[in-house]
C-alpha cells in the first residue's frame, strides 16, 4: 500500500513540474496572436489535468475503503466495545490517505489558481502586442491585419476606403527644446484628439514617431466627407498644448489616399500596403507645399518622388566621381567695363541627366547632408583654376547655410587654401542673409576668422532676407550684392529704382561696395551706371563658362597668370640689362 502511495505521490510531482514546464514555455514563446491561442490551449489542458485529478479521486476512493474498515474499529476501541483496536497498519495507510487527499485537492487549488493568473497576462502580452504603449492605439504591426480586414469588408459592403496618413510638423523641435516628456504629452494628446474625431468604425494607429494613420470607409457617392475629416483633424491638431513647463503648439500634415468600388484588383494585404505607401507620399508631397495640410494621392507625385530618389542617388555617386565642376561668370567694373573677377557657380556634370543647374541639385545635397563634402570638392577644383588667371582677378564662391552651421569652416577653407597655394586676398566668400538669423554667434566666429586671414566677405542677395543695420554694422562685410530681383525690375518702362537708389546709398553710407546682380540687357546698365562706381554680373555679359571656356577667354584678353609672368620677367631683364642710376632716375622722372 505503502509503495502504491509513493508512485501516486511521484506522478503528482510529475503533474506539478509539466505545469511549470507550460509556464516557463508560455512566457519564452512569441506574443503573437497565433502563439498566444496556442498557449491558451495548453493552459486549458494544464486546467482539467487528468492526473491530478485522478490523484485526488483515487485517494478519495481509497479513502473511502479504508475508512470504512478503520474507522468503525476506532470508534469501538474509543467506547470500549472492542478489546483490540483497528489494523495500524491499515490506520497508516488511511492517515497517509487522507493527507494524500489534502494535497491532491489543495495542488489543485492552486493549479488553478495559477491558470488563471497566467491568462490574465497572457491577454496583457496580447494587448501590448496590438497596441501602442504610448498613446494606447493601434501599433504597425496590428493596424495592418485590421486594415486588411477593413477591405475586404469595404468590398463586401461597397463602400470606398480611405487611408489617412498624418504626420507631425517640427515635432523634433519639441523634443530638443522641452525634452522628451513635453513630446509625449503632445503625441498623447494628438492621439485623443484623433481618437475623439475618429468616425465609429474606423481604425486610427500610432505606426512610430509622430506618425498616425487612419482608416475610414464612406460612401462613393460623398467623398468629400473624408476632406472634412482631414481638415478637421488638422485644425484639432493645430491647438495648444498645455503642459507643466508651458503652452506647445504644433501643426500636422496628411496625406489621403483612397480606393473605390471596383478600383482594387490586388488581394487586401497588397492594397493595404499600396494604401500606406501612396499615403504617405502624399503626406510628404503636403509638407513640401507649406505643411498644416492634406493632400490626395496623385500618380505624379510618386514619379515626382522616384525621380527624387534617383538624384538622391546620383547625387551621392557624383560626388564620389567628380561629376560636380565649377562654372565661372564674369564680374565686371560697370564704369570702365574692365573684368575684375569672376563668380563660382556649381554645375553638375551628370551622365544620365547632362548639365544640371544648382537649383535643382544644391536644396537636395543640403537635406541628404553631401553638400560640405560637395562644396569642398568645387573649392578645391576652383582654386587650380583660378591660380591660372591673373593675380587681380579675384574668385567670389558661395557659402550653404549648412556649411556655416559647422564651427570648424573656417579652419577646413583654410587647410583648402594652403594645399592649392591659392592667395587669401583673391577669395570673396559670400553668405546669404538667411545664414544671418540660424546662429549669429557661429556665423561671427567664422567671417572673423575669415576677415582675420584677409579673405573678403559678402552679403548676397541683399534686400530679399531680414538682415538689420544692426547686423551690418556688427559684422564686418566688405561688400553687398544687390539681389537680381530688384535690378532686373530696372528694365521695365516707368520702373521704379529708389529700392536699389537707397541699396547703394545704404552701402555708400556703411562704407561697403555694392555689386549689382541679374544685369541682362543695356538698360540695366545704363540705370546702374548712373548711380555710381559700381561692380556688375549678368547674361549681358556672357553666360557662365567652364573652365577651359574661361582660360580660352582670358588668354584673349591676355589675362592668364603665365603672361603675366613672362611679362614681370622681361621687365625684370631689362632693369638689370640696362641699370638706371639715381641721379639719372631723377632726372628722367
Amino acid at each position: 500500500m505503502i509503495h502504491k502511495l509513493t508512485e501516486i505521490s511521484a506522478a503528482s510531482l510529475h503533474s506539478s513540474r509539466k505545469i511549470r514546464g507550460y509556464s516557463r514555455l508560455a512566457e519564452a514563446s512569441d506574443t503573437s496572436e497565433e502563439a498566444a491561442e496556442g498557449r491558451s490551449e495548453r493552459f486549458g489542458k494544464a486546467e482539467r489535468d487528468i492526473v491530478a485529478l485522478g490523484i485526488a479521486v483515487a485517494a478519495l476512493i481509497m479513502f473511502v475503503g479504508t475508512g470504512s474498515s478503520v474507522i468503525p474499529g476506532m470508534i469501538s476501541s474509543w467506547l470500549g466495545w472492542a478489546a483490540k483496536g483497528p489494523d495500524v497498519a491499515l490506520t497508516n495507510a488511511m492517515l497517509l490517505n487522507i493527507a494524500l487527499l489534502v494535497f491532491g485537492f489543495r495542488r489543485y487549488a492552486d493549479l488553478n489558481h495559477e491558470v488563471h493568473e497566467r491568462r490574465k497576462a497572457e491577454e496583457t502580452a496580447r494587448l501590448l502586442a496590438k497596441t501602442d504603449p504610448l498613446t494606447g492605439l493601434l501599433n504597425r504591426r496590428s493596424f495592418a491585419a485590421a486594415a486588411e480586414e477593413k477591405i475586404e469588408e469595404a468590398r463586401q459592403n461597397q463602400r470606398g476606403l480611405a487611408v489617412l496618413m498624418f504626420d507631425l510638423d517640427n515635432f523634433k523641435q519639441v523634443n530638443d527644446l522641452h525634452g522628451h516628456k513635453a513630446g509625449d504629452k503632445v503625441l498623447c494628446e494628438s492621439a485623443a484628439r484623433m481618437e475623439a474625431l475618429a468616425p465609429a468604425g474606423s481604425l486610427l494607429a500610432r505606426l512610430g514617431g509622430d506618425e498616425f494613420a487612419c482608416v475610414v470607409d464612406f460612401d462613393p457617392r460623398a467623398p468629400d466627407k473624408v476632406d472634412q475629416l482631414a481638415a478637421t483633424i488638422i485644425d484639432a491638431v493645430a491647438a495648444s498644448v498645455a503642459e507643466m513647463n508651458g503652452t506647445f503648439e504644433t501643426t500636422v500634415s496628411a496625406g489621403i489616399a483612397r480606393i473605390m468600388i471596383g478600383e482594387e484588383h490586388t488581394g487586401p494585404k497588397e492594397c493595404a500596403d499600396a494604401l500606406l505607401h501612396h499615403a504617405d507620399i502624399a503626406m510628404y508631397h503636403a509638407k513640401k507645399q507649406g505643411k498644416n495640410r492634406y493632400a490626395w494621392f496623385e500618380s505624379t507625385m510618386e514619379s515626382e518622388l522616384r525621380f527624387r530618389n534617383e538624384l538622391e542617388s546620383g547625387i551621392r555617386q557624383g560626388v564620389v566621381r567628380g561629376e560636380f565642376v565649377p562654372y565661372y561668370e564674369q564680374q565686371i567694373d560697370l564704369e570702365s567695363g574692365e573684368l575684375v573677377g569672376f563668380e563660382m557657380l556649381a554645375r553638375w556634370n551628370s551622365p544620365q541627366l547632362g548639365i544640371v543647374s544648382p537649383d535643382i541639385f544644391i536644396p537636395i545635397a543640403e537635406e541628404i547632408g553631401v553638400i560640405s563634402e560637395l562644396s569642398e570638392g568645387l573649392m578645391r577644383q576652383a582654386f587650380e583654376d583660378a591660380k591660372q588667371w591673373d593675380s587681380k582677378l579675384t574668385l567670389s564662391i558661395n557659402i550653404s547655410p549648412i556649411q556655416l552651421r559647422d564651427p570648424w569652416f573656417s579652419q577646413k577653407l583654410l587647410r583648402l587654401l594652403v594645399e592649392s597655394g591659392f592667395p587669401p586676398k583673391r577669395l570673396d566668400i559670400e553668405i546669404t542673409e538667411s545664414c544671418l538669423h540660424e546662429n549669429i554667434g557661429v556665423v561671427r566666429s567664422v567671417v572673423t576668422s575669415l576677415k582675420n586671414q584677409g579673405i573678403h566677405i559678402s552679403l548676397d542677395d541683399f534686400g530679399t532676407g531680414y538682415s538689420s543695420l544692426a547686423q551690418l554694422r556688427s559684422l564686418p562685410f566688405d561688400r553687398l550684392k544687390i539681389d537680381r530681383s530688384f535690378v532686373s525690375e530696372l528694365a521695365q518702362e516707368g520702373a521704379n529704382t529708389k529700392v536699389v537708389e537707397a541699396i547703394v546709398s545704404l552701402g555708400r553710407g556703411l562704407d561697403l561696395p555694392i555689386t549689382a546682380e541679374g544685369i541682362e540687357n543695356d538698360a540695366v546698365l545704363a540705370v546702374l551706371r548712373k548711380m555710381g562706381d559700381l561692380k556688375g554680373q549678368g547674361y549681358l555679359y556672357g553666360r557662365p563658362e567652364d573652365a577651359a571656356r574661361t582660360l580660352d577667354r582670358l588668354s584673349r584678353q591676355q589675362l592668364l597668370a603665365a603672361l603675366q609672368k613672362a611679362e614681370e620677367e622681361d621687365q625684370a631683364a631689362e632693369e638689370v640689362e640696362f641699370p638706371i642710376e639715381p641721379q639719372s632716375r631723377r632726372l628722367a622722372s
